[in-house]
Parts: structure tokens; C-alpha cells; sequence
């Protein structure tokens, strides 16, 4: 018969790789009060916006900074304009540490045990460690006229962006 911490073990690690199995990366969609993820903007003057985009821990780096560049030009030409260039942008990375114990009776009864993965002596390795990690995608843009653009090289046209990245179909 299977030891009982094995048990809780297993149980715990089926119920782990049903939950990753479901998860899906953060939506394209605005970010809504007390939501983790999704995009924001905030304009700081007439030309200037300031834009996040936050994933979660299975949106890759990558599709983050696509949706930041996406809702930049999205901004922009709801701004009226059809260019704009970034004064400033970052990706920052988020990484959580979770330790699952694991079910161990004691000398005293059974509980729930904390130990270092190496374990002590008999009890052997009772924790397991699962590291995540999230990516925040930021960026302050200045939004510009089609003369504006025309004399600066680092412009991004915002219509060329739309239309090569597009969001992801949300799901059924």
C-alpha cells in the first residue's frame, strides 16, 4: 500500500497539471479594477500617453511586449495621429516562489510539514518548489503628426502595427 504523503504527493501534482492545462494566456482587454492583467493607458499631455500591458505566468514575454506595441498604436490613432515613437519602454519580470508541502504524518499525529527538499535525516524531502513567473510590459509614447514623422526615424506608423499584430481570437 502506497505511503500516505506519496498519496497526497500525487494528488497534489494531478491537481497542479489540471489547473496548468486550463490556464490561458491574459487576454487582449483592458485591465478592469482589482483584474491582474490585461492592458492600461493614461495620457500625460496632449502627445504623450503612458501604456502597460500585464501578463500572466503563461503569457510569454514576447506576446506582453506585442500587446504593449499593439495598444500604443491603438492609442495613437484613436489620438487622432498615425505615428508615434517611444521616449521610453521597459519589460519587467515577476517571479513567484511557491512551496507545496507535503503530507507527512509526525511523531505526534499528522500535519502538514515544512522541510528543506534535502529533508532531515528519516522524513526525507517533504517540499516541493514551483517558481512563475509574469511580465509587465511598460512604455511612455509620443504621438505624431504624418509631418512629424516624416523627419523622425525612429516613427513607428501605428496603421502598419494593427495590421500586423492582431490580438488573439478569445476563447469559447
Amino acid at each position: 500500500m502506497p505511503h500516505t504523503s506519496n498519496l497526497w504527493k500525487t494528488a497534489a501534482m494531478v491537481l497542479l497539471a489540471g489547473l496548468a492545462g486550463c490556464a490561458a494566456p491574459a487576454p487582449y482587454a483592458p485591465r478592469g479594477p482589482g483584474q491582474p492583467t490585461g492592458y492600461t493607458d493614461r495620457q500625460l499631455d496632449a502627445n504623450r500617453w503612458r501604456i502597460t500591458f500585464t501578463g500572466n505566468s503563461v503569457t510569454p514575454r514576447e506576446q506582453v511586449e506585442d500587446d504593449l506595441l499593439l495598444r500604443a498604436a491603438e492609442v495613437t490613432l484613436a489620438a487622432g495621429h498615425g505615428h508615434f515613437l517611444f521616449d521610453n519602454r521597459d519589460t519587467e519580470a515577476k517571479t513567484r516562489v511557491t512551496a507545496f508541502p507535503d503530507y507527512t504524518p509526525g511523531p505526534w499525529g499528522r500535519g502538514w510539514s515544512f522541510r528543506p527538499r534535502w529533508g532531515y535525516g528519516a522524513f526525507g524531502p517533504d517540499v516541493d518548489i514551483v517558481t512563475t513567473t509574469s511580465y509587465q510590459a511598460y512604455a511612455e509614447i509620443v504621438t505624431l503628426t504624418d509631418d512629424q514623422a516624416a523627419h523622425e526615424p525612429r516613427a513607428v506608423d501605428a496603421h502598419a502595427v494593427i495590421q500586423h499584430l492582431t490580438p488573439p481570437a478569445p476563447a469559447a
